[in-house]
Order: C-alpha cells, then sequence, then structure tokens
C-alpha cells in the first residue's frame, strides 16, 4: 500500500486542475451546481466537466471519462451515484488524480451493501495514492484558492472572502451554514471542509494539516462520532492553535440519529468530551457557539491580563451576562480606586459605575461610551472590553458604530452585544465590516469571552 502524507492534502486545497465526474447542464442537479460554484467562486485553475453526453457545460469543454483529459488532472470531484463510484475512483487513480472529493450518498449510512462501497473505493483510492473526502457530503472550500464544490447555488449561500477561520464539520448543513454565515458577518474563512462519512480522510488529518497551514488561525469542529478517537486527541494535542469543538450525540436519540446520518458507531458523551478537553480543545455546548467563538478569535487579539468590563446603556443583557461569565470562570475584573475616579470624572452624574459594569443608561450618547472605554483602555486592571448597546435608544447618535470603529483599543478584544431587529442588524453589519464581532445572545457573547481568555492562555503556555 502507498504511504500516505499530511503533505498529500495540499491536492485538495492547492489542485492546479479540477475534474467534476458527473457534471451535468442541468440547473439544479448536484452534477450541475458543484462545477458552478467552482466557476463562480473565483477557482483559476483549469476546471473539466466530465460528462459523456455532453460537448460542452457553462462555457467549459466537456469529456467523455476524466481519462479522456489531455493534461494532468490533481483532483476530482465525483457527483455519480454510488454504484458507479468505484469505477470513476479507478479512473482518477489510473490518471494520476491525488484528491478526490466524493459529494454522492448511498454508502456506509445506507447499510451492509453502501458500507461494501465504501471500503471499495477507500482500497482502491489507498493503492493508487489517492485520498478521499467523503462520501455523503459538500466537500471542500478554500478562502484564498478559491476551491468550492458545493452544490448550493451562490443565489442561495453566500461565500465568504480569504482569512484565517478553518472549520471541518461531519455535518454538511452546518459547513454550508458556517459559509453563510462567515459571509454575512465579513468573516474570512481559510477553509471549511464537510467530511461527510469519513471514509478516509477525518478530523485527524486534517488537524495535523491545519496546525501547519499557515493561512489558519483557528480551527472550529463539528463532530458527531470518532473514527480514530486516540489519533484525533493526538492531532490536538499537538496542535499549536484553539481547536474548538461542539460533540454531538449527547443522548441515546442522538447517538441513534448520527448512526443513520454517516453510519458512524458513536462513543460514550462524556468519556468523549473529558478525552478531548483533557487533549487541549474548548469543548463548547453547540455549533453556534463553536462560530461564535471562532469569530471572536479571527477578530480579535487574546486579551492581556485583567478581566472583562462590561459599558451598557441597558442594565438587563448585563445582568444576564454576569451570570453567564461567571458560570464559565470569565475573569471579570475589579476596578481600582483610580479607575473609578477616572470615570466619574469623564461621565454625567446619573452613570453608574461598578466593579465591573458600567451602566450609562438610556441616556447614554457616543461621547459617553468612548469616554468610558478610553478610560479603560488605559486601566490594567481591564483585559477585554465588552459593549452592550441597545441601538433603539434616540439618545445614541448615528456616527457611534463608525467611532467605535475607529477607537484604538490598545491591544484589548473588544466584543459587542446588541439585539434587536432590522436596524440593530445593520449596525451590527457594520461592526462586523469593521472586525469588531458582535452578538444578540448573551450567552454567545460570553462562550466568545471564553474562547479568547482560553487562547491567550492556550497561546502563552505552548498548548
Amino acid at each position: 500500500m502507498t504511504m500516505l502524507r499530511s503533505s498529500d492534502l495540499d491536492f485538495f486545497f492547492k489542485p492546479r486542475s479540477i475534474a467534476v465526474i458527473g457534471a451535468s447542464s442541468r440547473p439544479g442537479k448536484i452534477g450541475h451546481e458543484s462545477l458552478r460554484s467552482l466557476v463562480m467562486t473565483g477557482y483559476n485553475g483549469k476546471i473539466y466537466p466530465v460528462n459523456p453526453l455532453a460537448a460542452e457545460i457553462l462555457g467549459l469543454k466537456a469529456y467523455p471519462t476524466i481519462l479522456d483529459i489531455p493534461d494532468d488532472v490533481d483532483m476530482a470531484v465525483i457527483t455519480l451515484p454510488s454504484k458507479a463510484a468505484p469505477d470513476a475512483v479507478r479512473q482518477c487513480v489510473e490518471k494520476g488524480v491525488k484528491a478526490i472529493v466524493i459529494i454522492s450518498g448511498g454508502f456506509g449510512e445506507s447499510g451492509p451493501g453502501g458500507k461494501r462501497l465504501e471500503e471499495e473505493i477507500v482500497k482502491i483510492a489507498r493503492e493508487g495514492g489517492a485520498r478521499i473526502v467523503g462520501p455523503n457530503c459538500i466537500g471542500i472550500f478554500d478562502g484564498h484558492s478559491r476551491v468550492d464544490t458545493s452544490f448550493q447555488p451562490h443565489e442561495r449561500m453566500g461565500r465568504p472572502g480569504p482569512g484565517k477561520a478553518a472549520f471541518l464539520s461531519q455535518s454538511g448543513t452546518f459547513g454550508a451554514t458556517f459559509l453563510d454565515w462567515a459571509a454575512e458577518d465579513s468573516l474570512g474563512v481559510s477553509k471549511m471542509v464537510s467530511l461527510g462519512n469519513r471514509a478516509d480522510v477525518d478530523e485527524a488529518d486534517l488537524i495535523n494539516y491545519l496546525s501547519g497551514d499557515e493561512e489558519t488561525a483557528v480551527i472550529g469542529v463539528y463532530i458527531e462520532s470518532f473514527t480514530r478517537g486516540r489519533e484525533l486527541f493526538e492531532s490536538i494535542r499537538k496542535c499549536r492553535k484553539p481547536v474548538i469543538i461542539y460533540k454531538a450525540s449527547k443522548t441515546e436519540k442522538g447517538a441513534t440519529a448520527a448512526v443513520s446520518h454517516t453510519g458512524k458507531m458513536v462513543a460514550g458523551h462524556e468519556l468523549a468530551v473529558s478525552a478531548l478537553r483533557q487533549a487541549g480543545a474548548l469543548v463548547v455546548d453547540s455549533f453556534s457557539e463553536v462560530y461564535a467563538s471562532v469569530k471572536a478569535i479571527v477578530k480579535q487579539p487574546v486579551p492581556p491580563k485583567g478581566g472583562l468590563v462590561m459599558v451598557t446603556n441597558g442594565a438587563g443583557p448585563c445582568v444576564m451576562a454576569a451570570d453567564e461569565l461567571s458560570l464559565l470562570n470569565v475573569p471579570l475584573a475589579e476596578l481600582s480606586d483610580q479607575t473609578r475616579s477616572k470615570l466619574s470624572q469623564s461621565l454625567p452624574p446619573y452613570a453608574l459605575v461598578g466593579e465591573f459594569a458600567i451602566d450609562l443608561t438610556g441616556s447614554a450618547n457616543s461621547d459617553n461610551y468612548l469616554k468610558a472605554i478610553d478610560v479603560l483602555v488605559g486601566s490594567p486592571e481591564v483585559g477585554m472590553i465588552g459593549v452592550f448597546v441597545v441601538f433603539q435608544d434616540s439618545p445614541l447618535e448615528e456616527d457611534f458604530v463608525k467611532r467605535l470603529a475607529s477607537t484604538e483599543f490598545n491591544g484589548k478584544p473588544v466584543l459587542v452585544f446588541a439585539a434587536g431587529g432590522r436596524y440593530t442588524r445593520e449596525k451590527r453589519g457594520l461592526l462586523e465590516a469593521q472586525g469588531v464581532p458582535t452578538y444578540d445572545d448573551v450567552r454567545e457573547f460570553s462562550i466568545a469571552a471564553k474562547a479568547l481568555y482560553w487562547a491567550s492562555y492556550r497561546l502563552s503556555h505552548g498548548k
């Protein structure tokens, strides 16, 4: 058997050419939409549709088989029915393809017959020195090379720009959602991999790969079950980048659903979570918490010494946040007498200066916020600033977003909480576009703060 290395995964993310086997001229078909994604997302390499019944698809010359393509092919995307996959993989190996993404379902998740097909394609690929992502997935998105094998049309799912966030998902749905949210929040993505059944390439392989990837700063993971638990824990342990994981299948019913989803058995949940934490991962309680954490780490610096302080024009969310932050062991600042004195001198008399929260009340304007923040930025006991904003309040001027986004925070991270409808969402979008992460859920705000403190500890201790 050919020995396979982590570096072989380069062909998934930086291929010089891609063949789409099963490409279709019919909009709505997976073979059409995967091909269209490559074209529309901006992949600059050569693209070869493979379809024996078509001469041209989307303006690209089509070929009867991959073997008829006159040039070398680095990567193939297979959208054929599962029964046709072994022959397609065999032809890929004969052609010298190194990376194969199988979008199609009908493999291990469908029963014993599908499981045998899955084992057959892996055997063929490994003997030929190729790697497989999938089957039963949406495949690969690379924000830098613009490789995009997903079959979700651009009209229905956004594509983010290049950046430092990576996401690995056993669920194609969460992979698509991560990309869509990232595009909306101006969050740059390095790589998203939808793993599907993980017949070959799995989370351990990819964490090892991303650990050495200069384009990636943080790795988010959604996982339901383990294929190689020991290797996964070791990859996390060795990784010098933050790894944030949501492990689903917490209950017996969830475990049953996971087996039917990708055909993989599920280990005991509490044991799995404990092992992930011991390996060095931050384990969170939902997919949205993974996203919230990744966004914070990419967009903000890790905090220096000092606790978190909240500044608000509405007290309720801060009370909730104080509970959540305390439960998550996020350090809350103890403002010094000197800092309190400076705040009292800078703010109107109705402002309430507490131990770790400053309530500017509903009368707050932009100047009030920015004067409070200026004092906190210069206070050594403050390591992070949480800005809670009721954008609906009329005293807060329209210029607040622009002024906040242009504020110098002296290396201290800032997170914004703002909940509301259309107007508030518009303001949040403007802040996100300027690199300020925003949240409309107190728990997600709190877990983002936790992630930044955790990342600071992990990076400073070389873990």
